[in-house]
C-alpha cells in the first residue's frame, strides 16, 4: 500500500527517496502506518479510499478535486472520510472542490455549496441557505430532509 501512495510523488517528479519519505509522512499523519505493507486491494473499502486520496496528496497539490469520494461508503466510513477531508483543508491548506451526493457529508464539510440539477445551477450559498432551499429539497432531499442532514 505504501508503494501505491509513493506513485503520486513519483508522478509529480520527486525522487524515489523523496516520494517514499512523503508517503511515510502521509501514512503517519493520516493513520495508515499499520497497513503500509498490505496490498491496497486487501484494505476495507473506506481505508482504500483513504489510500487513493493520499496518493493524490503525495503530489503536494495546492488544490484537490474529489469526485464522489463517499460513494459506496457506509455512514461510519463517511464520517472518517469527512475527518480526513477536513484535515486536508484545515491542516494542509489544500483547496478543495468536492463533487458529492452525500448531502450529510457536504453539509458538514463545506462553507459554500453550489448545487446542480441535471447540469443547471439551482442554488448556491452556505449550508444553512442550501438546506432550506425548496429547489434543493425537491431535487436531492425530498421528504427525507431530516434524515439527510
Amino acid at each position: 500500500m505504501a508503494e501505491n501512495i509513493e506513485v503520486g510523488g513519483l508522478g509529480a517528479g520527486l525522487s524515489r527517496r523523496a516520494a517514499r519519505a512523503r508517503a511515510r509522512d502521509l501514512m503517519a499523519r493520516f493513520g495508515l502506518v499499520a497497513e503500509a505493507d498490505r496490498p491496497a486491494s486487501s484494505l476495507p473499502h473506506g481505508r482504500g479510499r483513504r489510500v487513493t486520496i493520499l496518493r493524490s496528496l503525495a503530489a503536494a497539490p495546492r488544490f484537490l478535486l474529489l469526485d464522489e469520494p463517499a460513494a459506496g461508503l457506509n455512514e461510519a466510513e463517511s464520517d472518517d472520510l469527512l475527518a480526513l477531508i477536513r484535515d486536508i483543508r484545515d491542516d494542509l491548506g489544500c483547496g478543495l472542490l468536492v463533487i458529492e451526493h452525500d448531502m450529510r457529508l457536504i453539509m458538514r464539510l463545506c462553507d459554500r455549496i453550489h448545487v446542480l440539477d441535471y447540469g443547471k445551477t439551482i442554488a448556491s450559498g452556505p449550508p444553512g441557505v442550501i438546506r432550506c432551499d425548496p429547489a434543493v429539497v425537491l431535487a436531492y432531499l425530498g421528504d427525507r430532509l431530516d434524515e439527510a442532514l
